[in-house]
């Protein structure tokens, strides 16, 4: 439990990036946050479970948002990427046809 007055420790997105990379190759929680220099192993436990749920929008910090509106922007979150996808397979298909 938080203590009052309690300063939080804040990570930048490339850190929790790099921290899911990590994981993903098959590091432990306690290797990461030994590897990146984060406080805690429960931190990067966090982001993993986030990311997990929420894909690439893990990072949103949505404290103090209504829901309606994290869900729309999740959604949207993943229709750009879906959207980013298609563009690269439309490029690979136009390159195969030129050939």
């Amino acid at each position: 439990m938080a203590k009052k007055g309690q300063k939080f420790q804040k990570y930048s997105f490339e850190i929790k990036a790099e921290a899911i990379r990590l994981k993903e190759e098959g590091f432990s929680y306690q290797q990461i946050a030994d590897k990146l220099n984060i406080v805690s192993r429960d931190t990067v436990t966090t982001w993993w479970m986030k990311y997990q749920r929420d894909g690439h929008a893990f990072h949103l910090d949505n404290r103090g948002r209504r829901k309606e509106h994290t869900d729309l922007e999740r959604y949207i979150k993943k229709l750009e990427l879906e959207n980013a996808v298609l563009k690269k397979y439309q490029e690979i298909l136009m390159k195969e046809e030129k050939s």
